[in-house]
């Protein structure tokens, strides 16, 4: 065991992942970077969908799913539902974001585990918490839609799909909270209980803030393209060689030091631009003109006088140009994964930082049933009872392990 600064803190903890697709994946990642023994469960004989997935969900295995090992299970038979209930009679975690009354029917509802293992935290992902919309189905774009994230998002008449599963993250990310809770909660009681989170109520939380918004000004908030602005410089300034770069000047001090190391002199004396409210007034005629000014100047070098400056500045990047960020790569944001086809990527670690532990790569993302057999066999199944569920195709698993392999 590592010391109490480098120890992984949920080491110890172990997890079933029936999540599928982003939301229950995303909960079960969490815990497994922080140290749990993470057991994805998956359909036999084809394992989870996403696998296979093409276009935009083509990297949803391989960035969800480290850190955890595999097993898959033809739930639908009887002797598939017994090896999942002796998992569960061990386990310390369920996490499951299948749609509504599936897991019921199935037999592994919260009531039933919670039968089985009074201490299991059973984590139920869902598009809605309980209420009048519980039966329905959803999805991360539904529920853009319903609760006003993508009308805030488009400009109006156009309603737009945030750029990330933002809710899936999010829904998911409260499930691990959820869970951490329970955790703790658990060792004063002694008593597990059911974590519910859900997309729709995780877009409502997002929404708060202009929910207030309409509360404190007694007006519905515009879409974001068309927002009124708070601050006078807070905009996109495109540099004579095509780039795109955003600046911001939210203090008096912001402004101030754009003059100075942009060469503003006349504005840093010009009365009209004497307070930030007098700056907004002025958007109008000042907007154009700091573009123009900007607009003479490289990429470079607005970057680099920004940085001086001190004010916030960001070019407009792209998903893939993370991947060679010099930031992530020397601070450790980034850790290799390997992919389907066998080659390795780059992704990114948790955005957290706890003491000196690393919540880094401990297993790649599993191929089907890869490092489930030690689960198995802790959970009482002997070598002999898993190779005739493997030959009936009850179970996909992995090989005989070595006598001095630990159990997880």
């Amino acid at each position: 065991m590592a010391d109490d600064c480098t120890a992984l803190p949920l080491e110890g903890i172990k997890v079933l992942d029936l999540g599928h697709t982003v939301m229950g994946p995303t909960t079960g990642l969490i815990l497994a970077d922080m140290g749990a023994d993470v057991l994805k469960i998956e359909r036999a004989p084809g394992g989870d969908t996403t696998r296979t997935l093409t276009g935009f969900g083509a990297g949803f295995f391989p960035y969800l799913n480290r850190n955890k090992a595999s097993l898959a299970i033809d739930l639908k038979s009887e002797q598939g539902a017994g090896v999942l209930r002796r998992l569960i009679a061990g386990a310390d975690v369920l996490i499951e974001n299948f749609g509504p009354g599936a897991m019921e029917r199935l037999g592994f509802g919260y009531e039933a585990c919670a039968a089985a293992n009074p201490a299991l935290i059973y984590c139920a992902l869902k598009g809605f918490l309980p209420g009048p919309y519980e039966d329905r189905p959803a999805l991360d774009e539904v529920v853009q839609m319903m609760g006003g994230l993508a009308y805030m998002t488009g400009p109006s008449g156009r309603p737009l799909r945030a750029g990330a599963s933002v809710v899936d993250i999010l829904g998911g990310t409260f499930g691990a909270v959820g869970i951490l809770a329970a955790l703790h909660r658990r060792k004063i009681t002694g008593e597990g209980e059911c974590v519910h989170a859900a997309l729709y109520e995780s877009v409502a939380f997002l929404m708060g803030q202009h929910m207030a918004v309409a509360a404190v000004t007694g007006e519905p908030p515009p879409p974001m393209p068309e927002r009124g602005r708070s601050w006078s410089v807070y905009d996109l300034f495109e540099t004579v060689d095509g780039q795109e770069i955003f600046i911001g000047c939210t203090s008096d001090a912001h402004w101030q030091a754009l003059c100075t190391h942009f060469d503003f002199a006349d504005w840093q004396a010009d009365p009209r631009l004497a307070d930030n409210t007098l700056r907004v007034a002025a958007r109008d005629w000042l907007l154009p003109a700091m573009r123009r000014r900007i607009g003479r100047l490289r990429a470079e070098e607005v970057q680099a006088r920004a940085l001086r400056a001190g004010i916030p500045f960001a070019p407009v990047g792209r998903p893939q140009d993370l991947f060679d960020d010099p930031h992530l790569n020397q601070s450790g944001g980034l850790c290799e994964v390997r992919l389907p086809d066998g080659g390795t990527t780059r992704l990114p670690k948790l955005p957290l930082r706890l003491g000196r532990a690393e919540f880094d790569l401990r297993k790649h993302p599993p191929q089907i049933g890869e490092g489930s057999r030690a689960f198995l066999l802790a959970a009482g199944l002997a070598d002999a009872e898993i190779e005739e569920l493997r030959a009936a195709g009850v179970l996909l698993t992995d090989g005989p392990i070595p006598s001095e392999e630990n159990d997880p």
